[in-house]
């Protein structure tokens, strides 16, 4: 780690990394200056769990029982309380996942845009189902509800890199890169932003787009457990 590191950034580094170390020790050398910055910032340990978390999720690839238990000891808090912290938010993982961790968010308006062919692309390109760890321990697939991109369906996220704009057809080509260890560059495309409602400037939705759209609501109200208001 950088001396120059400022401690307002020590807790927002990349937590989700392609180089992964299991076995890897919690705040040494380095990391432990990191640890301290984190610290620094915050009135009391405790306040300070979450960046402190993503850090030795960052270090080891996911939350083991064993990192919970020491992160609870270095923070002076009980494990029980920091698992609950942990299993709360979805961007932690409590179980080993692959080097490289995709991300699909299903949200409602990456629903509306083909999220779902998306996520069966990806799972049948990977040879896995949502959770699974695929052979070689190469890929992970998890569906996400939100990534902070929603004018960019359908958002994909791989390890810390975020991409807009994702098709079932462009699923190939990500994953062949990964393979070539040659990332394309994620960079907003405002030119082919995605409408799914009928503007002045934008030609109506053809029927089967339409019904398309119809039945990826009707996905969404069954995952949530919606009605509609009458």
């Amino acid at each position: 780690m950088s001396d120059a590191l400022h401690p307002a950034i020590a807790g927002a580094q990349p937590c989700q990394r392609a180089e992964k170390r299991p076995d890897a020790p919690l705040f040494a050398g380095g990391d432990q200056q990191r640890f301290e910055r984190i610290l620094s910032r915050y009135p009391n340990k405790r306040a300070a769990l979450l960046p402190v978390l993503a850090m030795a999720q960052g270090l080891r690839g996911w939350l083991s029982p064993e990192t919970l238990t020491r992160v609870a000891e270095l923070l002076e808090l009980t494990p029980a309380y920091v698992r609950s912290i942990a299993s709360f938010y979805t961007m932690f993982q409590l179980r080993p996942v692959g080097r490289h961790l995709i991300q699909v968010c299903v949200g409602i308006g990456c629903d509306l845009c083909g999220a779902e062919g998306v996520v069966e692309k990806f799972l049948e390109a990977t040879g896995t189902r949502i959770g699974e760890v695929s052979e070689g321990e190469r890929y992970t697939v998890v569906e996400v509800e939100c990534l902070g991109a929603c004018g960019f369906p359908t958002v994909v996220q791989i390890n810390d890199r975020v991409y807009e704009n994702v098709r079932e057809e462009s699923v190939d080509s990500l994953l062949q890169g990964r393979r070539l260890k040659s990332w394309p560059t994620p960079t907003p495309t405002p030119e082919k932003r995605v409408s799914c409602r009928s503007t002045s400037a934008t030609p109506a939705p053809s029927p089967s787009m339409a019904g398309s759209n119809v039945a990826a609501t009707g996905r969404w109200r069954r995952r949530w457990g919606c009605r509609r208001m009458r």
